[in-house]
């Protein structure tokens, strides 16, 4: 698939969400045992917060091994997170990388209030990093997700070269993810 029609797939795969009672993704026992005996193939590479209420397989309406999906709070990239990534690329080609952020997100709403305690500090230090001096809560979590989506752009796409990085938001109350 080209990187333009999973991004697309996302897209038609959020679109269906939207209505959606459950998720109609294959995790049949057929796909279970497939990607045991054959390995996974995602297509793509979802950086998402930890928040419960955010599931990108479902989100997107994907099934078992078609997502690669990197959850932690405040959907932030670390070194330890682009390890992830770069795996995800060069060993299970993925071609496209999507960093998730959504509204009330709690690490950013941290972030916000002061410098988090203890080991939360390690998250709110990325945020602060990447929200500079944004006070809005809404825009923060956007920036927050646009500046994750542009430090994988710059590590991965060289000379033109590399997987499709996006990024988007989604919309906890209404399910809808817009992309930024």
């Amino acid at each position: 698939m080209s990187d333009n029609k999973i991004i697309q797939k996302l897209k038609e795969g959020n679109k269906k969400y939207l209505n959606a009672k459950v998720n109609d993704g294959d995790i049949s026992e057929s796909i279970r045992k497939d990607t045991a005996d054959n390995g996974q193939h995602p297509y793509a590479v979802v950086v998402a917060c930890s928040d419960s209420r955010v599931v990108p397989e479902d989100i997107f309406m994907t099934g078992i091994g078609e997502l690669f999906t990197i959850r932690v709070a405040g959907n932030i990239i670390t070194e330890t997170q682009m390890g992830s990534i770069e795996y995800a690329v060069d060993h299970l080609k993925c071609e496209a990388v999507v960093v998730l952020g959504h509204t009330n997100c709690g690490a950013v709403g941290a972030a916000l209030e002061g410098d988090g305690e203890g080991a939360v500090k390690s998250l709110t230090d990325y945020i602060h990093l990447a929200i500079g001096g944004e006070k809005d809560y809404e825009k923060a979590c956007c920036l927050n997700a646009k500046v994750g989506a542009d430090k994988v752009r710059e590590v991965l796409c060289k000379n033109g070269e590399g997987p499709a990085v996006e990024a988007a938001m989604y919309d906890i109350r209404t399910g809808e993810v817009k992309w930024i």
